[in-house]
Order: structure tokens, then C-alpha cells, then sequence
């Protein structure tokens, strides 16, 4: 049952987290990545700060090795970061395929940090998803994948995805017991400690005022459902699922992307891209049933 609310939770992930590839196109340019990744996650720590409060989840021992709350949130702040920065320049299709390199460093992470081994079937799978991944970020060009034609976007985000990629094991090598809220929160209010010491004077000169309402409007989507719920959501799942079987589900991304940006009035790919986004859906269901 445990493993069921775990895919299930990862489900909901997947379409939140495709939101923000979409959206976040939309207001990258607007104000500076870790500005704008800052406020996020101010935001996100709010909301859940008030529920936390009201539920009365946090205890005195929560706080025992605070330092782990930085460095993961150092960790995924990066992450988000290098997202804003990317899609300045690469679509949000490009940036979602290449988040579905996630999984394969993950499980490279996941055997590093806990131990955990990859079984044949998903090491195809991983791969399968990995060329699905390449065949969309390289427009279905063997030639630009033999050149290793990549946007600046796209190599910028990889490291995002690197970063990414060693959350999910670290998350469950550090929890030492502590509710998703609870950890969620101090992992938020570790990452708000450094990007303050970093950008904290650009975040008080910026004009907020001239921003549009576009901006209000997306700013809130990513703070509370593709921050704060999807937060709480990776938590859940990875306390309860193999760090590669969490990450499995970014390879829902690129689909749920495609549908976001028809949505939004974006237009659709070519018809060719499909070949590599079922793959990684295809990827997706072999590691589903890699149970053993």
C-alpha cells in the first residue's frame, strides 16, 4: 500500500512539475533566475510553514542536524535555477526532455549514496528513456546528435538535472524520521538562508510593481502547486519508493509538456518527436513493473 500512495503521488508530480516547464517560459526573462527562485520559495515555505503550524507537525528533535536542511535546499535551488536560466533560451519541450535524463543519474546516485542496484530490466529501461530524451532534444537529427549540436539552454538545464538527480537519493539518506512536512519545510528555509546571502539586495531592488499580472499569476502556480506540493509529493514518494522508481515518472514530463503547450497556445512538435517521447513513456512502464 505504501508503494501504491507513492505512484500515485509521483502521478500527481509529474503533472504539476510539467506545468512549470510551460509557465515558467513565460516569465524567465521577467525578473532574475535566483530572484525569482528565492521569492518561489519564500512562498512555498509560507504555505507549508502555516500548515505545519496549525497541525502542530514540528518537534524540538526535527531540528537535530539542522545542517541538512542547507544542503539539500542548496541542492534543488540550484536545480531551479538553472531551470529559469534554460528556458530563457530552450523551449520548454527541449528542457522537459532533457529533465528525463533525471532517472538514469539518479539510479548512478542511488547506488553511490544507498546502495541501490539496478536490475537489467531497468537498466534498458534507463537507456530507453535516455535515447527517447536525445531523440526530442536533438529535433530527430542523427546528425545533430553525432555533432552533439546542443542549445547553450539545454547544456545550462543538464546541470540543473545533475543537481536534480542527487536530491532524490540524498532525501532519503539524510532523513533521519522526520514528516515530508517537516522536511520539506527545513529543506525550503535552508535554501531561502543561502540565495538571501546571494541575491537577497538584487531581490529588494527589483521593481515589483511594473511586473505583470501574467507574472502574479504564474509565480503563485509555481509556489504552491509546483513547489510546495511537489515537494511534498518527491518526499513522499522517495520515503517510500527506490530513487530510480521516483524519477521514473519524469518521463511523463515531455508528454504532459506537449500538452501543456498545445494548451497555451504554443502550437504542437512535429509528429516525429513522438517516436521519442512514447519512448520514454515506454521507459516509464518498464521500470513500473520492475517490482522484484
Amino acid at each position: 500500500m505504501n508503494a501504491l500512495h507513492g505512484h500515485a503521488a509521483m502521478l500527481l508530480f509529474a503533472f504539476l512539475v510539467a506545468g512549470s516547464f510551460s509557465l515558467g517560459g513565460l516569465i524567465a526573462r521577467m525578473v532574475d533566475p535566483t530572484v525569482l527562485t528565492l521569492v518561489r520559495f519564500i512562498l512555498a515555505a509560507a504555505v507549508l510553514g502555516g500548515i505545519a503550524a496549525v497541525t502542530g507537525r514540528i518537534k524540538a528533535w526535527h531540528l537535530r542536524a539542522s545542517w541538512r536542511y542547507p544542503l539539500l535546499g542548496g541542492i534543488f535551488a540550484i536545480y531551479f535555477i538553472l531551470m529559469f536560466v534554460g528556458l530563457r533560451t530552450a523551449s520548454a519541450i527541449n528542457t522537459a526532455a532533457m529533465f528525463t535524463l533525471t532517472p538514469i543519474l539518479s539510479a548512478g546516485f542511488g547506488y553511490v549514496l544507498l546502495g541501490q542496484r539496478t536490475t537489467p530490466r531497468m537498466a534498458a529501461a534507463l537507456m530507453l528513456g535516455g535515447a527517447g530524451a536525445l531523440w526530442v532534444i536533438f529535433d530527430a537529427s542523427p546528425e545533430r546528435l553525432l555533432a552533439f549540436d546542443i542549445g547553450t539552454g539545454e547544456a545550462i538545464f543538464f546541470l540543473g538535472v545533475v543537481a536534480h538527480a542527487l536530491y532524490t537519493p540524498l532525501v532519503r539518506k539524510l532523513n533521519r524520521g522526520e514528516p515530508p512536512l517537516v522536511f520539506t519545510l527545513g529543506m525550503l528555509l535552508g535554501a531561502i538562508v543561502l540565495m538571501a546571502l546571494y541575491a537577497g539586495g538584487d531581490a529588494l531592488a527589483t521593481d515589483w510593481t511594473v511586473l505583470p499580472p501574467i507574472f502574479w499569476l504564474v509565480l503563485a502556480y509555481l509556489s504552491i502547486f509546483a513547489s510546495a506540493t511537489t515537494f511534498l509529493l518527491l518526499q513522499f514518494a522517495t520515503l517510500r519508493l527506490p530513487s530510480s522508481k521516483v524519477m521514473a515518472y519524469t518521463y511523463l514530463t515531455p508528454a504532459v509538456v506537449i500538452v501543456w503547450e498545445g494548451a497555451l497556445g504554443n502550437g504542437w512538435p512535429q509528429p516525429v518527436l513522438a517516436v521519442g517521447v512514447m519512448a520514454t513513456i515506454l521507459a516509464l512502464l518498464m521500470l513500473l513493473r520492475d517490482e522484484g
